[in-house]
């Protein structure tokens, strides 16, 4: 038989056995649709975090109080814990400053502090830093007003989301702000970050400076202390080495060695691959749950396969005995399977774009995502092209057993079958 013949067998019993055709098609279909969709999200996921992470930038270092020992078990905070922890100070800002490499060097506080406009009260993270350069460290835009500048006195900067959602009247530029009990004025606002800048800020923080933080947390943070130190490099390549010459540098400046080091260094370039890699291994194992969907569909392709082989026994002998031989048998159960591969795959691949759409809209609703937060699905020709592909390879797969049970039967034996 020609290999067009062989396909319009094949596809004529497909046709006709409507009902199970369907049956066994959403199988393959809730696979790949799954599969898609999962896959779509992942990659949208894990573009919206590097797009994130972007703006905290890779050229930032973070210098913190204490210091995490991989084998030491847990989390050491230098010399006593508590306020004693916080032991951060000017010499090591200036230590830091001597490091070549090293552009802008910001000392910060930071801590929680009760805010109060009228009669309304919350609880928001206040974030103390130097005025002189903390516009150089600043990836956030401004809704409006201004930075901070050197010489500002009781003057703040809010984040967008608790100017616009966190009070039942917005808050607006030179409007009295009363934090940990004394009156600030707002001189500049956040627009929408979805995630902040530096590391310390978030869309419901407040930003002043450092010496009127210590003022109002709840933290008690000595004079001349901080409790981290934010740096600025002139090469994002240069990120690990610096992170270790600053280390180095510090040692001495705070009388420690390896064993007794009391702080840490990180690199938020190093941060930002653990967390992708993290995205990655979460992407993976909901794909591969999704590819456990397209086994199930996998079992019933060949459930079907092999019910087609029993009802048609005679088929199959009168095929044979007409001179068709067992690679002709094959092909017609193998293009039948590999029909249903094909058809669940399309209609896989469209459901699965529309579920994965309607659930990334819903979760960034669900979670209150604003603008800089949004997280669309990656759809590519490469991704639809490797569903497809694989649904048709998981229905030929599947229909390779009953083709062979089909084309080794003999045709004498065939033509007697009554079922």
């Amino acid at each position: 038989m020609k290999l067009f013949d062989i396909f319009t067998l094949s596809l004529s019993h497909v046709r006709k056995s409507k009902m199970r055709t369907w049956l066994t098609i959403i199988g393959i279909v809730i696979g790949v649709a799954a599969i898609v969709a999962i896959i779509s999200i992942g990659q949208g996921m894990q573009q919206s975090v590097q797009e994130r992470l972007k703006s905290l930038g890779a050229d930032l270092i973070t210098v913190s109080p204490g210091y995490s020992r991989a084998s030491g078990g847990g989390f050491r905070m230098g010399r006593g814990g508590g306020s004693a922890g916080i032991n951060l100070t000017d010499r090591d800002v200036n230590a830091i400053k001597q490091v070549p490499g090293v552009l802008y060097v910001n000392a910060m506080v930071s801590g929680e502090s009760s805010v109060q406009v009228g009669s309304e009260n919350t609880s928001v993270r206040i974030t103390g830093v130097d005025p002189v350069v903390w516009r150089n460290f600043v990836t956030t835009d401004l809704e409006s007003g201004r930075y901070l500048q050197p010489g500002d006195s009781n003057a703040v900067v809010v984040g967008n989301s608790l100017a616009h959602g966190t009070f039942l009247n917005d808050l607006t530029l030179n409007k009295p702000i009363t934090i940990g009990g004394k009156t600030f004025k707002i001189v500049g606002i956040l627009a929408p970050s979805g995630g902040g800048f530096g590391g310390e800020g978030t869309d419901n923080g407040v930003y002043m400076t450092s010496t009127y933080a210590r003022e109002v947390i709840t933290t008690n943070v000595p004079l001349n202390t901080y409790t981290s130190i934010m740096v600025k490099i002139s090469d994002p390549s240069l990120a690990d080495q610096l992170t270790q010459e600053i280390t180095n540098k510090l040692m001495p400046e705070r009388h420690v060695n390896p064993r007794t080091q009391d702080f840490t260094v990180t690199a938020f370039a190093d941060i930002q691959q653990q967390i992708q890699s993290v995205t990655q291994t979460i992407s993976l194992f909901l794909t591969s749950i999704a590819a456990v969907s397209l086994l199930v569909g996998a079992v019933g392709i060949a459930n079907t396969m092999f019910m087609s082989v029993m009802e048609r026994t005679k088929q199959i002998g009168l095929i044979k005995a007409l001179g068709g031989t067992d690679n002709e048998v094959m092909k017609v159960f193998l293009i039948e399977s590999g029909l249903f591969g094909f058809v669940g795959g399309i209609l896989g691949i469209i459901f699965g774009i529309v579920v994965s759409v309607m659930i990334s809209v819903a979760g960034i609703r669900a979670i209150g995502m604003g603008g800089g937060g949004t997280m669309t699905p990656v759809i590519t020709p490469e991704l639809l092209v490797f569903a497809l592909t694989f649904s048709v390879f998981v229905g030929v797969i599947s229909g390779v057993v009953p083709a062979r049970t089909a084309a080794k039967m003999n045709p004498v034996e065939a033509l007697r079958f009554e079922q």
